[in-house]
């Protein structure tokens, strides 16, 4: 089970580590902004095909993203 906790703070510190807005990040997969912040602020989370993208993005595991892992590395 994805803990939506985890995944917005996992991906709000992932953004602010590559220091990207909200917008640059929605820009980058075809999303609005308010969409990014939604998930940042725990009120909704993507669909697999974008959770997949976002940790593709961020080059971090699915795993680690949604919380199964606290390794941020693929493997």
């Amino acid at each position: 089970m994805i803990s939506r906790k985890i995944f917005s703070q996992r991906l709000n510190r992932l953004r602010q580590a590559k220091n990207i807005s909200h917008e640059k990040l929605a820009n980058e997969l075809g999303l609005t902004r308010a969409t990014v912040s939604h998930w940042e602020n725990g009120l909704r989370l993507p669909s697999l095909e974008i959770a997949t993208a976002l940790a593709d993005f961020f080059d971090v595991s699915l795993d680690y993203l949604v919380g199964r892992s606290d390794d941020p590395r693929r493997h």
